[in-house]
């Protein structure tokens, strides 16, 4: 496997006058500041991170090595910010980036094939697997019920997707 680039955070504006800046954070907000520069998409170096500290609500407050202005920041607004997956710990067991599990086979429990990992979503309510394979794109929860295997090492998952429900089943008309 290469070494691919992971987003672990999103420029959301501009703290102070000093050219901090605030964070999204995608994972651990604490450790946002200790895994190197961040780059752009194509892993050219854009800030590099000094401090960090929490700002009491879900953003992080960054300061730069580089001395960036509050109107340099405002311009970076919506920006991505990568790192190298190598820079980031090993997940736990049961945990994963989304990166690892792009591109894995999928199979339903009796073997067949479901397609391949095209995406994975969060809209808020959970994570969900977006596969293509012979049936067109198929969306899965990604919870141990759905998916009760993955094999990192071999690149495999095995998918159990909950049963369809019928819209009239619920009382909804349509």
């Amino acid at each position: 496997m290469t070494n691919p680039l992971i987003v672990i955070a999103a420029i959301v504006g501009a703290h102070g006058v000093r050219g901090e800046a605030k964070l999204r954070a995608f994972g651990d907000a604490a450790n946002v500041a200790s895994y190197g520069p961040f780059l752009d998409k194509d892993g050219k170096a854009i800030l590099t991170p000094k401090t960090a500290r929490s700002s009491g609500g879900e953003a992080v407050i960054v300061s730069f090595k580089e001395p960036v202005t509050r109107e340099q920041i405002m311009a970076m607004k919506g920006t991505l910010l990568h790192v190298p997956r190598s820079a980031l710990p090993e997940p736990d067991e049961d945990e994963f980036y989304y990166t690892d599990l792009i591109g894995m086979h999928a199979e339903h429990m009796d073997g067949s094939p479901a397609g391949r990992v095209k995406a994975v979503h969060d809209f808020g309510a959970g994570d969900i697997l977006e596969l293509t394979g012979p049936d067109g794109a198929l969306f899965i929860p990604f919870t141990r019920e759905a998916v009760p295997v993955v094999e990192i090492a071999k690149s495999r998952l095995v998918i159990n997707p909950p049963e369809a429900i019928n819209a009239d089943d619920e009382g909804v008309e349509g």
